[in-house]
């Protein structure tokens, strides 16, 4: 998705992912761009729900918050995977062509139709296990 195929409140709440630098809460985004004319919780959700079918945002299920995308490409029927810092909240993502290989061998034996996939890692990031090694 082009930014020219984003709404005013779509172009609003990527932004606001964006600046956040961290997983942020649809209340959160919503605090961010109310001085912007957004006054509703279902304003935001109605502009996250595109942008993660378009691929240009992820939800972090564990924290129930929205992370932008790595970089613009296709998910299409890639598994996103992220990795959740449990103690600082950074999130990385990543995908992997043998996670998406076995998914797809059992699906076509389960006769199951994936729509979407998405796998979260809990853990520590390298920063935070440096920083709790030297403490």
């Amino acid at each position: 998705m082009t930014d020219p195929e984003l709404t005013r409140n779509q172009k609003l709440v990527l932004a606001a992912i964006s600046r956040a630098g961290r997983p942020v809460s649809a209340y959160d985004i919503l605090s961010d761009i109310r001085p912007h004319g957004i006054k509703s919780p279902v304003q935001v959700y109605r502009a996250v729900k595109k942008l993660i079918e378009n691929g240009a945002v992820h939800k972090v299920e564990s924290l129930n918050a929205f992370v932008p995308c790595a970089g613009r490409h296709a998910h299409g029927p890639r598994t996103t995977i992220l990795a959740v810092c449990e103690q600082c909240g950074r999130v990385t993502e990543f995908s992997d062509d043998i996670t998406d290989r076995r998914l797809a061998e059992w699906a076509a034996r389960e006769r199951f139709d994936i729509e979407a996939t998405s796998i979260e890692v809990n853990g520590r990031c390298a920063d935070c296990m440096l920083e709790r090694d030297r403490g």
